[in-house]
């Protein structure tokens, strides 16, 4: 699914309007139909409802979802601010059907002076006040308003975006002139700034409303920010053949472990055997021959020259794919062989992660020795060692991470909530599935393993890694199913790998 700007939005909303031969405030009417129809499915009839609607589009959404509710027989007070020099063309039309179809509704005219309703627990807001055309600060009374919505105990609804909130990357704003919503009603795509943690606290839970949009070629084209649904993706996963061996599925090399970090590697090892490899050679220091060959009995076992870590590693031209860093360490040897390794040019797809990112915080000189298109998977600690500064916030960081992916010519795996996949063309894929239960020691190594595991396969770099993040993330939803949050581990996360992709492919019949 595309995400679009606020520009964008706009160009899609005429383009539909022409294509389909409607006004705008009959695709408005399409907008209101679709909240309503979510509000009469939760509410009764008798609930206390007010309405709170501004000067432009947003307030004609607003006042057009006061109508319908009035219609399925619900009561709301309805509070119209038109404080502006004049209200917007359908917020206008929208404002004169009310008062001719329902005379007597509780309609109250704000042009200067406001007195707020009393609102308590069981009080419904519905948010209408300003929508993606805002391109400042909130000022004046309105965020007199938004502070008493957002200290009462009201239970808020947003349409489309929470008032106060820019739609796109995050700017400047006082946090108490942000409406908080406890659900977001937004119409046809997502918001780029919905998947950015700053905003949780506004923007709630969101779901996306289906008015029947329609993007023409130029505004689809523009935009280079996607959200991963299953599918989208679930024709590229490859089919496996009838007359096939082990060595048509590829062979991953993971360079991982050391004393006391043999776990990691087992992980990594047991998710590249459960995503479709054909065969996995693990090189770990001498020390984790017994751990890996009772362990990962499937996997190949490479031993280092050294007991303790890694020091010294030789790609094989028999290996399709690369995985390095999950419980490497980052001491001197550890730094010798990966600069080996660079210096003498890696040319099979990589994944790198974990200790591996450490060491090239630590020398970031090495980060030009990258081969173009490897993959590198910084949780935000890591990234910000990458980019050797705290990070204030998601869209910053994400801002940051396009450039350093064109910079190096790289893909990188921004972990998170959200986890984003950025390219060196300036291309981002957001996941929005997976679970606050997957945020638990050796998830990012098992997310290694997938990766590494595609890349053998034969996927491209880009495909494996969206692929791969959103292969782990399904299995981890698959796991809370089953389980909880709370009882997921690395380990389970594996074990319904296999769950995941049958529910991905599900998804191309």
């Amino acid at each position: 699914m595309k995400i679009y700007s606020a520009p964008d939005l706009h160009k899609i909303d005429q383009n539909t309007i022409e294509q389909e031969g409607i006004t705008s405030l009959e695709l408005m009417e399409r907008a209101a139909s679709a909240v309503v129809y979510e509000i009469v499915s939760r509410y009764p009839r008798n609930k206390d409802i007010c309405i709170f609607a501004g000067p432009g589009n947003n307030g004609g959404d607003a006042l057009a979802v006061a109508r319908l509710l009035l219609v399925e027989g619900y009561n709301p007070q309805i509070f119209l601010f038109m404080t502006a020099a004049q209200l917007s063309p359908d917020c206008q039309a929208n404002h004169e059907r009310l008062k001719a179809e329902f005379p007597s509704a509780q309609l109250d005219e704000i042009t200067k002076s406001f007195r707020p309703p009393h609102l308590t627990a069981d009080t419904l807001v519905i948010d209408g006040l300003f929508g993606t055309g805002l391109n400042k600060p909130l000022a004046g009374g309105f965020t007199s308003l938004v502070e008493y919505i957002n200290d009462s105990q009201a239970y808020v609804i947003s349409i489309d975006i929470p008032s106060g909130l820019m739609s796109d990357w995050v700017q400047k704003n006082e946090a108490r002139h942000i409406i908080r919503a406890h659900i977001t009603y937004t119409f046809q795509y997502p918001k780029l700034a919905f998947f950015f943690r700053e905003n949780e606290p506004y923007v709630g839970k969101w779901q996306v409303l289906d008015i029947g949009l329609k993007p023409d070629s130029a505004t689809d084209a523009s935009s280079r920010f996607y959200c991963i649904e299953s599918k989208d993706i679930a024709s590229i996963i490859r089919r496996r053949e009838k007359f096939s061996d082990k060595r048509t599925y590829g062979h991953g090399l993971l360079v991982s472990g050391r004393y006391g970090m043999m776990g990691a590697t087992v992980l990594a090892a047991k998710a590249a055997m459960h995503s479709g490899i054909g065969l996995t050679t693990v090189h770990s220091p001498r020390c984790g021959n017994v751990i890996m060959q009772t362990s990962v009995p499937e996997a190949l076992y490479e031993p280092d020259a050294e007991d303790l870590v890694c020091s010294d590693v030789t790609i094989n031209p028999r290996y399709n794919a690369l995985g390095i860093g999950p419980g490497l360490g980052y001491g001197a040897k550890q730094t010798s062989c990966l600069l080996k390794l660079l210096s003498d040019g890696i040319k099979i797809p990589t994944v790198f992660d974990a200790d591996a990112l450490h060491i090239l915080a630590r020398q970031p000189e090495l980060l030009d020795l990258l081969p173009a298109g490897s993959i590198i998977t910084p949780h935000i600690g890591e990234f910000e060692r990458l980019y050797e500064c705290i990070i204030d916030s998601d869209s910053h960081r994400l801002q940051q991470a396009i450039a350093m992916a064109a910079q190096y010519n790289i893909i990188i795996v921004l972990k998170g909530a959200h986890t984003a996949i950025i390219s060196p063309k300036g291309e981002v894929y957001i996941n929005n599935c997976g679970n606050n239960g997957m945020a638990t020691a050796g998830s990012g190594d098992v997310l290694t393993g997938i990766i590494t595991s595609l890349l053998a396969q034969g996927y491209d770099s880009l495909k494996a890694a969206v692929l791969a993040v959103h292969l782990h993330a399904i299995a981890g939803d698959i796991a809370a199913q089953e389980n909880c949050e709370e009882y997921i581990s690395a380990q389970d996360i594996i074990s319904h790998l296999g769950k995941a992709f049958k529910k991905i492919r599900s998804c191309d019949k």
